[in-house]
């Protein structure tokens, strides 16, 4: 037998073998359907503080400015104070507008984010966000580590600063 008809014989089974092993691998089996990635809609729990009048007025047009969607996150229905608490995503991002305005060393960093300065405050599950430089202070909390949560309160910051008026003092690491 010559070496190219004994290649042929050995060639042309293994290669049948392998096509018929590869199409079996990749049949799905007796596995049941994946289950679907199912989000939540249903109300975010959140507190409502009570509001001074100006607070109130900023706070109801800073809402109303707000997107429908932050990255892949849908607005979500809080469970009190809607006109100042937004909700976004699973689980679940949380901006709150008349929050107090936060204290921090002069030596913490701050952040100029789209034309809004933050100051960051991370926690064992998430990071929360305050801003410094506006008249009526808003906060965003950020589920999940530090690492990259300064992207969801990007989304925020347009609204913020068509909505919320800066205020008269802001800390130095926000000029420039």
């Amino acid at each position: 037998m010559s070496p190219r008809l004994l290649a042929t014989v050995i060639a042309v089974p293994v290669a049948l073998m392998t096509g018929v092993l590869v199409f079996l691998l990749g049949m799905p089996g007796d596995q049941p359907p994946a289950e679907p990635n199912v989000a939540a809609t249903g109300p975010v729990t959140v507190t409502a503080a009570s509001l001074g009048e100006r607070a109130e007025v900023v706070c109801r047009a800073l809402v109303a400015k707000l997107p429908e969607k932050v990255r892949d996150a849908r607005r979500r229905p809080v469970s009190a104070g809607p006109e100042q608490n937004a909700a976004y995503g699973d689980p679940a991002v949380v901006l709150t507008c008349g929050v107090p305005t936060p204290s921090f060393p002069a030596t913490d960093d701050v952040w100029g984010l789209n034309g809004v300065c933050w100051h960051a405050t991370r926690a064992a599950e998430s990071t929360t966000w305050t801003t410094v430089d506006r008249e009526v202070p808003v906060q965003v909390t950020v589920p999940g580590p530090a690492d990259g949560s300064s992207q969801w309160v990007i989304g925020f910051a347009n609204a913020i600063a068509s909505a919320v008026p800066s205020a008269k003092t802001v800390p130095s690491g926000c000029t420039g």
